[in-house]
């Protein structure tokens, strides 16, 4: 078996020779490659043993290595590889030489020797050296301290036999691939030095060592340690992914935890994140935080399965005093770490005993408390500590959590802001949306309205009005954008159409006079002449109880869906009309026959609009919720939202309003043709009193008698004919409604002393509830609520 490196008397053949070239020294591997007993050649001239003339003598310097032609003692020659280093004179001694050889001599070991290389062993870098069976030869001091143990120790031993097996096998098989394939490899390997905690990571050069004829003889394995480097690329890699995992949504308790996430277990065993709560500063954080401040647990994280039991749970609040180190880094506004030996946090723990005592049991040892700060602000504190770890903060894990907690501080106030705007917007847009749906009798309605899950509270809206005759108007509308800006445009726009429903105009009117509003608005917005940007879309329908036909049109909004008693749903055919906004271009309306029990579903775009899916299968899916047979709109409403919307909500405000259509009695409508004679209005108002008789309405006589004789009166004076009187009533109203076919409408005034007319309008708006007109087709109607409540009876 051929040896790498002759060190031991029992593996190489080993003689000094002074500088005179004698022999004085001779080791029993010696005798047995020559043959020659020690007292045969001590004090002889080395050359003697040298083969053949012309072999050259030992050159000068400090170290020879190659192959010699020696003679045995039975007289042949044998071609030797000798490996020399000369010893300067020290201590008194005269210097020599050393010279070895591998028992089988005619094969070379390696050309690199360590234990006769003093440079090599005497080097910084850690080196060891393996032979061709993969075992230790030799290592030097540097080596050593990384393994831990003393060269004598480990010497002829293999990797697996030293360190840990897992990364020993590993490291031995990138050993066995250098020695087999005779090419360098880098490889990056953990190893422990001495008896430090943790491991370092190191950087190990295998090079294959070969001798004379180039056969590879053993591996030399140069380690370096890069640990440093390979600290700051984690911490670089620990930033960036901070960078990227911090912040992805506008919720500050999602933030704060993605924070505490990012921070175990790469730099902390267990965190805290304590926000201020901004209500108590009246929304907004303090300029200057003083102790004691009361925090909010946001979050927390830790290296345990399943986060340990928490003295402070996520949502709960703790007033912490000015010698706790959450009170002291908020006043200080600076990181400060604290350590259980040095007792930096025995006041703190013998304060609030329960911390105390889970201190203890999890033996946390280091705390770290990062104030969370941007933009001047003291949002809370990220406190960081250490158990499993047995290592200290440093300071540059100090610089890491601030760097990685100012980079969430920012988000967290981001995401604060946007949750007050929200809040703000939500609070306006729900003060300026019903809240509750008038009861009509011409239908039964419910409704929901669902901000934007991300985007916000937008400007979307819903409202059902009460009209003249007992109809009433629905109508569903979304303004463009979201924010508080949406919300108040949404409000101006809401209040514009009841004014104008108010004055009973028809749809496609109404949504005409609603885009000159949207233009206006939009003028007003922009800046330095220039328009702004505000948009809407707006559908209006109006439906009659008594007629049973509703009149619809559309402003760039989807058509609703209906389903007639007995059928299914499907959308209702309209003209698709411009969004609001543009000017110029007309809308229409269509009308429909609807059944008593018709089902309407009226709805903003953020309904049926989803990334997932087209607007036909979520049309589909509206049409399978709205089908199922149930007797409560509010359980369809939720059907509705359950089956269209994801769990995390959805991407737009969403508005939907559903309707149930009511049909008015035939017995409860009289009409009556007017004739042009004021002569005749008497027996009119007879039959007037004769139809409250029959509907048990005898104690509204006198004051209907009053009102329909000056309704048709005028109708008569200052109309045109034909002109008819239609009463209407139900539970608790009676309305009377006298048409003609003039555009001309009545105005209220006050009379004065000595004028003979002037005063019939005044005294049916001192008799009735509500009075107004509306113009028709034909012409007009002026029609007169009168309350049927038992004080007025």
């Amino acid at each position: 078996m051929s040896r790498v490196f002759p060190f031991d008397d029992a593996a190489t053949a080993r003689a000094v020779i002074d500088d005179e070239g004698t022999l004085t020294e001779w080791n029993e591997g010696a005798r047995r490659l020559l043959g020659h007993p020690a007292d045969a050649v001590l004090g002889r001239p080395a050359a003697e043993l040298l083969a053949g003339a012309g072999t050259p003598a030992l050159p000068t310097g400090s170290r020879w290595q190659g192959t010699v032609g020696l003679r045995h003692r039975d007289g042949r020659a044998l071609s030797v590889w000798l490996l020399a280093h000369h010893r300067p004179p020290h201590d008194g001694h005269p210097g020599d030489w050393l010279v070895v050889t591998p028992l089988d001599g005619a094969e070379a070991p390696a050309t690199l020797d360590p234990l006769a290389e003093a440079g090599l062993i005497q080097s910084p870098c850690a080196i060891a050296v393996y032979d061709d069976r993969l075992r230790l030869r030799r290592m030097n001091e540097a080596m050593a301290a990384v393994v831990g143990l003393p060269e004598e120790r480990v010497r002829g031993l293999r990797l697996t036999e030293i360190g840990g097996r897992a990364q020993s096998e590993e490291l031995e098989q990138d050993l066995l691939r250098v020695l087999t394939s005779g090419r360098p490899l880098d490889v990056q390997t953990p190893l422990r030095a001495g008896d430090e905690d943790r491991a370092h990571a190191w950087l190990a050069r295998l090079v294959p060592v070969r001798d004379a004829a180039g056969r590879v003889r053993g591996v030399c394995m140069s380690a370096h340690d890069v640990t440093d480097s390979r600290r700051a690329r984690q911490r670089l890699q620990l930033v960036n992914e901070a960078s990227v995992r911090i912040g992805t949504t506008l919720d500050v308790t999602r933030t704060a935890q993605e924070l505490a996430d990012v921070c175990v277990p790469a730099l902390a065993d267990f965190v805290t994140i304590d926000l201020l709560d901004p209500q108590e500063y009246g929304g907004e954080p303090p300029a200057r935080v003083t102790a004691p401040v009361r925090l909010r647990r946001a979050a927390h994280q830790s290296v345990l399965r399943g986060v340990p039991e928490a003295v402070i749970s996520p949502g709960r609040t703790e007033e912490y005093p000015h010698f706790s180190p959450q009170a002291d880094s908020m006043t200080a506004g600076r990181t400060l770490v604290t350590s259980l030996a040095t007792g930096d946090m025995d006041q703190w723990l013998s304060w609030h005993g329960e911390r105390g005592e889970r201190v203890r049991e999890f033996g946390i040892h280091s705390s770290m408390s990062v104030p969370v700060q941007a933009r001047g602000l003291t949002l809370g504190v990220a406190v960081l500590t250490r158990h499993r770890r047995r290592d200290a903060f440093t300071a540059d894990d100090v610089l890491l959590a601030e760097e990685i907690t100012t980079r969430a501080a920012v988000c967290i106030d981001n995401a604060r802001r946007y949750s007050r705007e929200r809040e703000t917007a939500l609070a306006l847009q729900r003060s300026l949306l019903p809240r509750s749906l008038p009861r009509t009798a011409a239908l039964e309605a419910s409704s929901r309205y669902l901000p934007a899950a991300r985007a916000g509270v937008g400007g979307d809206w819903f409202d059902v009005i009460p009209l003249s005759g007992m109809r009433v108007a629905m109508v569903v509308g979304d303004v463009v954008g979201h924010g508080i800006q949406a919300s108040a445009t949404m409000g101006r726009l809401r209040t514009a159409v009841r004014t104008l429903a108010d004055i009973d105009l028809a749809p496609d009117e109404l949504l005409t006079h609603l885009d000159d509003l949207v233009l206006r608005l939009s003028d007003e917005s922009g800046g330095e002449g220039s328009p702004g940007e505000v948009g809407a879309t707006c559908l209006y329908a109006v439906y009659d109880p008594v007629s049973r036909r509703c009149t619809v049109a559309r402003a760039g909004h989807p058509a609703p869906v209906l389903m007639r008693p007995g059928g299914r749903p499907c959308l209702l055919d309209l003209p698709a009309g411009p969004p609001l906004g543009l000017g110029g271009l007309p809308f229409e309306s269509a009308e429909v026959e609807l059944p008593e029990g018709t089902v309407l579903a009226l709805y903003t775009d953020g309904l049926v609009l989803a990334r997932d899916r087209d607007g036909d299968a979520s049309r589909e899916l509206l049409y399978q919720a709205l089908g199922q047979d149930t007797d409560s709109l509010d359980t369809t409403c939720d059907r509705i939202l359950y089956s269209l919307l994801p769990s995390g909500g959805a991407a737009d405000d969403v508005a939907l309003l559903v309707a149930r259509t009511q049909g008015l009695p035939a017995d409860q409508v009289a009409t009556w043709d007017i004739p042009a004679d004021p002569a005749l209005v008497a027996p009119i108002r007879k039959q007037v009193v004769e139809k409250l008789d029959d509907w048990s309405l005898s104690e509204a006589s006198f004051t209907t008698e009053l009102v329909v004789s000056e309704l048709v009166t005028n109708a008569i004076r200052y109309g045109s004919h034909p002109i008819r009187l239609r009463l209407i009533h139900d539970a608790t109203t009676l309305i009377c409604e006298v048409s003609d076919t003039s555009h001309t409408a009545p105005h209220l005034r006050r009379a004065k002393i000595f004028d003979e007319g002037g005063r019939g309008l005044l005294l049916v708006a001192q008799l009735t509830q509500r009075w107004g007109s509306r113009h028709t087709a034909e012409g007009k109607t002026i029609w007169a609520e009168l309350p049927l409540f038992e004080e007025d009876q």
